[in-house]
């Protein structure tokens, strides 16, 4: 897997929330500096497990729209004779 990276502006934005975080929930101030060094911890181990949720939550989309299809096109079959 290739590393997760972002761009300067999502970089800026992740900053900001772990500013605001640091600041409204635990009533401490922190730098830009230190905020984007636990950005980049945080991506660099454990942005593979949210990735993959990702992934999961995906696999599972598809699978439900794929067993959707199955069931239109089973549902479009004519009546025959001959039984299966």
């Amino acid at each position: 897997m290739k590393p997760i990276t972002f761009s300067r502006e999502e970089t800026k934005a992740l900053v900001g929330e772990i500013q605001d975080y640091f600041r409204e929930e635990l009533d401490q101030q922190i730098g830009a500096l230190p905020a984007e060094m636990l950005m980049q911890f945080f991506s660099e181990r454990m942005g593979a497990y949210f990735y993959n949720r990702g992934l999961y939550d995906a696999q599972a989309l598809v699978r439900k729209q794929i067993d959707s299809l199955s069931d239109d096109i089973f549902a479009l079959e004519q009546p025959t004779r001959h039984l299966r």
